[in-house]
């Protein structure tokens, strides 16, 4: 059986959000929220729908099984079961594989990201949230805004992701790099 108090803190907070932005969203007080995730009070279905609606999830997801609670505290993506993930930049080369994508609920986006050669003609991404880059194999040179950072098999870059950026391959191979978004 879930535990039903946990799982929305747990939820609420994997999305970044404060009890006051739960509760314009929902149109339920502050005060109830708290009261629900403290389990002090049990929901009605109505509230379990607003809530539900809120994560853009359905009321069964919300309420799982235990099993589901399981699925979600721990997530494993074997290499040999990637599957290819279509993201903005297939068309300017790159080659995406999807990590994680069993778990439905993140607060983060990991993947792995196979950089081209070039950098595509003024195509640089900005977006929401933070982002993070492992280099795995190979080396990248990654464009800042104006700046150039170059990085090798086992650098790392962390930077606020509304700086407009792209990622190119450098050198005889294919780049390999494992990125995170936050959401």
């Amino acid at each position: 059986m879930v535990n039903l108090p946990h799982r929305l803190r747990t939820l609420r907070r994997q999305r970044g959000l404060s009890l006051e932005a739960l509760a314009e969203q929902t149109g339920l007080t502050r005060s109830y929220l708290s009261k629900l995730e403290r389990g002090l009070s049990s929901p009605s279905i109505a509230t379990v729908l607003k809530i539900a609606q809120a994560y853009g999830m359905g009321t069964g997801h919300l309420l799982g099984d235990a099993r589901d609670s399981a699925e979600e505290v721990a997530c494993v993506s074997r290499a040999s079961q990637r599957e290819p993930l279509s993201r903005e930049g297939e068309s300017h080369g790159y080659r995406y594989e999807a990590i994680a994508a069993a778990r439905k609920v993140k607060a983060m986006e990991p993947f792995v990201m196979h950089p081209p050669s070039d950098f595509p003609d003024e195509a640089r991404v900005a977006h929401s949230g933070e982002e993070f880059l492992f280099v795995l194999k190979g080396q990248v040179e990654v464009q800042l805004g104006e700046e150039l950072v170059t990085l090798a098999s086992g650098d790392a870059l962390y930077f606020d992701a509304d700086l407009p950026h792209r990622v190119r391959s450098v050198g005889s191979a294919r780049a390999e790099v494992l990125v995170t978004t936050t959401r």
